[in-house]
């Protein structure tokens, strides 16, 4: 599936972000019904995680609001990376409920207290986990179309919720039908387990954004693909790349005809943006152009490395 442009994209992103807040505005109503009527510490464990869902959520839509604005006076490359700061704001809070839910299930572990009236929380989990899969399934498809790294990080969290819901599930039946009383505790501190281990493997993405990393080789070399097969390019050298939010930045320098005009010139760069507008719909492309033979200066730290090297066609 082709990615979305522009406004496109920072409508579904948008769109994405306003119906897991949704969700999770019903869930959180259930699962505080359910955990008053249970005295289960897993289903205060989900109601705790839902209700850090909510907060996250709505981080997400502010943070791809802002991230799909166009750039401005102050924000010549647009406002992109605030997806990647809601991402990071989400791992936070996950970090912390993990440690919350955590200490509270020890707490219980160790007073040997039970659940209740089983039933309520097994019925809210069940309706939990049906409202989940519609959620990520929908999420799935906007983060093919978008890959928006807030919504990415948005489901990764409600995707642990299916676990989780599955896990209070078991708890709850252990614990109150087959007289295992640790077992609740003892599944609410796996979920926080699982939660913090999400929480950590979710910032991996948002951080490589904010520290504007390359892409992977495959996607470089099909953009220098691109840009060799022209029939003026006499080299492709100094690729950079890097995404802000919905946005692809590609820059790089190309080779041509040191007697070609400025207005030939022109249209062979305009030939490339158009070809790599195709591939990579609402980039923003940049191409330098060098008189063929031209060698960077020593100071680029980009002229002299092998992979630079390695992506001259």
């Amino acid at each position: 599936m082709s990615m979305a442009r522009g406004a496109d994209r920072a409508a579904l992103t948008a769109r994405a972000a306003l119906a897991s807040v949704a969700v999770a505005l019903l869930l959180l109503g259930l699962k505080a019904w359910a955990a008053l009527e249970t005295g289960s510490v897993a289903m205060l464990a989900s109601l705790a995680d839902t209700g850090l869902d909510l907060v996250a959520s709505l981080v997400t839509l502010f943070g791809v609001r802002v991230a799909g604005r166009p750039a401005d006076a102050d924000h010549r490359f647009g406002h992109g990376k605030a997806e990647a700061l809601a991402a990071l704001f989400q791992v936070a809070v996950i970090s912390v409920s993990a440690v919350g839910i955590g200490w509270q299930a020890m707490q219980r572990l160790l007073s040997g207290a039970t659940s209740a009236n089983a039933e309520y929380g097994i019925a809210v989990s069940v309706i939990a986990i049906a409202a989940t899969l519609g959620l990520t399934a929908y999420q799935r498809a906007v983060i093919r179309r978008t890959g928006s790294v807030a919504i990415l990080t948005d489901r990764l969290h409600y995707q642990s919720d299916l676990l989780l819901n599955l896990s209070v599930i078991a708890a709850l039946a252990l614990d109150q039908y087959f007289g295992l009383t640790g077992a609740d505790p003892l599944f609410g501190l796996a979920i926080a387990l699982w939660l913090l281990f999400g929480a950590l493997r979710a910032s991996t993405r948002a951080i490589d954004q904010l520290m504007d990393k390359e892409w992977p080789d495959d996607r470089r070399r099909r953009v220098v693909e691109i840009a060799a097969r022209h029939p003026e390019v006499r080299g492709v050298h100094d690729l950079r790349t890097r995404s802000s939010g919905v946005t692809d930045h590609i820059q790089f320098h190309i080779w041509i005809d040191p007697g070609m005009t400025v207005a030939q010139a022109h249209r062979v760069v305009e030939a490339i943006e158009t070809e790599l507008a195709r591939e990579f719909a609402g980039a923003d492309v940049l191409i330098h152009l060098d008189p063929e033979g031209q060698v960077d200066q020593p100071d680029n730290p980009l002229a002299e490395t092998d992979e630079t090297e390695g992506l001259r066609p």
